[in-house]
């Protein structure tokens, strides 16, 4: 039976989540002990008190060594997440204590990752202290990790969550859409294109539901073409550039903004067909009623002020 919640808020210490780390490091109670600095019978004591709370053994001892079980796993895993939050805490305070910076969680989507980036760069001219954790994803998982608390604000879109009155959203900007290809592609020298003439081709695309697939079957359903197979699905900019770079026979959307970056570099080649922005401009999006912290207040700033410059 697992126990309760307040079971386990009560009973499990930070120290016992340390062994848990060091046990999973060191495979030994003896390695594990002289890692954090206690005695191998503290330890044992320590492993005892988790096992009792949770109800069942975490590690079966092999050949190698102690092996965490699979709630020996999981456990590993939250353990590991948890100290990992307390080592940003005290990074944080001590920033504060220091004067400096701070720490800030930012997440992003695909297409506003050229925006982020300029304003971190000025931001950290002003802040080089700050201390900056940049995730990019897609606007479903940011939304989930700035519901878990893993961020502090994410630069996505809340049309994608379950629950968009759980959240506080600046707009920042729409996102025009490009189609890229390799400069080997056979439409690649071409002056001016229309879309009947791309849709037999392949496509490198974002997963299903996802904004920037969703354009693209809205473009094609709208010019009357069939939804041409798509081989490969990746929410990953840098996979879909290597991709088409690499297979001159795919194409794909992309962000004006990033497929103007892949051409100055000469990666990819924006094709000159007109596809309109999606729907729904992104935003900084926070939790609902959350104070924001000086670094994050500064952070949007910044965005906002690229945005009008």
């Amino acid at each position: 039976m697992v126990p309760t919640l307040a079971s386990i808020a009560s009973r499990l210490r930070l120290k016992q989540l340390r062994l848990l780390i060091a046990l999973d490091d060191r495979g030994s109670l003896h390695k594990a002990a002289e890692l954090i600095s206690i005695s191998q019978s503290g330890a044992t004591k320590a492993l005892h008190e988790v096992e009792s709370l949770i109800g069942m053994p975490l590690f079966e001892r092999q050949p190698k060594g102690l092996v965490a079980n699979e709630m020996g796993r999981c456990m590993i895993r939250y353990a590991r997440l948890i100290h990992s939050d307390v080592e940003h805490l005290h990074e944080e305070m001590l920033s504060i204590l220091q004067g400096q910076g701070g720490r800030l969680s930012v997440g992003v989507i695909m297409g506003a990752v050229p925006l982020l980036t300029r304003a971190l760069t000025a931001l950290r001219l002003k802040q080089p202290d700050l201390s900056v954790e940049l995730v990019e994803n897609t606007s479903a998982t940011l939304l989930g990790l700035l519901d878990q608390g893993r961020l502090d604000l994410a630069i996505c879109r809340t049309s994608v969550g379950q629950r968009t009155e759980a959240y506080d959203c600046i707009e920042l900007s729409e996102e025009p859409l490009a189609v890229v290809a390799s400069k080997d592609h056979p439409l690649a020298c071409e002056e001016a294109l229309h879309l009947a003439q791309l849709s037999d081709y392949r496509w490198v695309v974002y997963p299903k539901d996802m904004p920037m697939r969703q354009a693209l079957e809205r473009e094609l359903n709208e010019a009357g073409l069939k939804i041409p197979r798509y081989p490969l699905e990746t929410s990953s900019i840098l996979a879909t550039i290597l991709l088409v770079q690499q297979d001159p026979t795919l194409l794909a959307v992309i962000p004006v903004e990033v497929a103007e970056y892949c051409e100055q570099f000469h990666l990819l080649v924006k094709l000159p067909v007109a596809l309109r922005a999606l729907n729904e401009p992104f935003g900084v999006i926070t939790r609902a009623g959350a104070d924001l912290s000086p670094a994050a207040t500064l952070l949007i700033n910044e965005l906002q002020n690229d945005l009008t410059t």
